[in-house]
């Protein structure tokens, strides 16, 4: 498996739609660092990130998350909760959760040379006399 030469962060590829404004994306980005780390198994260029709110602070208020992976089918995630910073904690964790799925969902279950892999036996006891 070859390692990613450009890889993907939240501060390279963050956007904010609507409800935000560019000083909100700073802010946001930090939030979202412990992304970075299951992002980085993507290229930076194939690797987008949206986020949005519609009624922003009314009650009702919807935070929307969309991520689009090349080569993998887009994720929304979605949180309604109040407090603006709880939603935004709940899509990117939620984002996180779901990234983890779907590369479990990739990775090889029934894979050969896997299996063939030879353990290593255990020690025998030393015998006394």
């Amino acid at each position: 498996m070859s390692a990613v030469t450009n890889p993907a962060t939240v501060g390279e590829c963050l956007r904010v739609g609507a409800g935000f404004s560019q000083r909100d994306r700073n802010w946001i980005a930090e939030q979202f660092g412990p992304l970075d780390a299951r992002l980085a198994s993507f290229h930076a260029d194939a690797t987008e990130l949206e986020i949005s709110v519609k009624d922003r602070e009314a009650r009702g208020q919807k935070v929307t998350l969309e991520c689009w992976i090349g080569g993998r089918d887009k994720i929304v995630t979605t949180s309604s909760e109040e407090d603006l910073h709880a939603a935004i904690m709940d899509v990117r964790d939620d984002l996180r959760r779901r990234l983890n799925d779907a590369k479990t969902k990739q990775e090889p279950r029934h894979n050969r040379h896997l299996r063939d892999v030879v353990q290593p036996e255990p020690e025998a006891a030393p015998e006394t006399d």
